[in-house]
């Protein structure tokens, strides 16, 4: 369903294996796969309330979430998604919203640990 050339639009974040742009077709295939790779495919959904389209462009929006398989904590976020397709009818454009603090937080053993301060001050 994509392009051999995507503009693949995410924020970075090293904390999520997953989550980084992308601009090639076996780019996407491999978020994907890293995807399934990291979280628990029977807690993952992901439910659409809206869609949008005219033309070439549609936005859907819509809930997601998942359990991350290295720490069994779990993620919810809204989405939003802006697709573009080319002539052929392959997606060329995916730019993704999120709440990637609620993703990256469920990637760490004890998100909470990583807002507590340090040293002197948490005594």
């Amino acid at each position: 369903m994509f392009a051999a050339e995507v503009d693949w639009v995410i924020a970075d974040n090293p904390v999520v294996p997953w989550i980084r742009p992308r601009s090639t077709r076996a780019d996407v295939a491999a978020h994907y796969a890293a995807l399934a790779a990291h979280t628990v495919a029977e807690d993952a959904f992901a439910t659409v309330d809206a869609i949008v389209a005219e033309g070439a462009e549609a936005m859907v929006a819509g809930s997601m979430g998942g359990t991350v398989r290295a720490t069994g904590r779990s993620f919810r976020s809204p989405f939003a998604l802006r697709l573009s397709v080319d002539g052929d009818g392959l997606i060329c454009r995916m730019c993704v919203y999120e709440d990637s603090l609620a993703v990256a937080a469920a990637c760490q053993p004890d998100a909470s640990d990583s807002f507590k301060p340090t040293g002197d001050a948490a005594a």
